[in-house]
């Protein structure tokens, strides 16, 4: 039994657009989702712009109930060839928490930060 698997965004600026929101939403909503992201830093700046941009979207995580369970480095690369300078799994309480979090005009006004941040993304859900 195959599913079609989301799309990952591989670009820095790219986000979810409608029809892979409206995707996500129409997957069962029960529970908790974890959202796993691939991050790879522009040069000289990247990483202390996320930073600022981690610590503006603190706050609205935490009215969104979520909670990151994971921020690091990861390990050695086995299996294919990108690289990645940082790796976060957060969990939401259901997707419709992430859909309303990243909508709302707190998140869109600090947005810019992460998006001049990265070289590159992917955001799984």
């Amino acid at each position: 039994m195959s599913q079609a698997q989301p799309k990952a965004h591989s670009t820095a600026s790219e986000q979810p657009n409608a029809e892979e929101l409206r995707n996500l939403l129409a997957r069962a909503d029960e529970g908790p989702v974890v959202m796993l992201n691939l991050l790879k830093f522009k040069p000289d700046v990247g990483e202390a712009m996320y930073l600022e941009y981690g610590t503006a979207v603190g706050p609205l995580l935490a009215r969104a109930g979520a909670r990151v369970l994971y921020m690091g480095q990861p390990g050695e690369l086995l299996i294919g060839s990108q690289r990645w300078d940082s790796l976060i799994l957060v969990e939401y309480p259901t997707r419709r928490a992430f859909i309303e979090m990243i909508g709302s005009p707190e998140y869109r006004a600090i947005q810019h930060l992460r998006d001049l941040s990265l070289e590159r993304s992917v955001l799984y859900a």
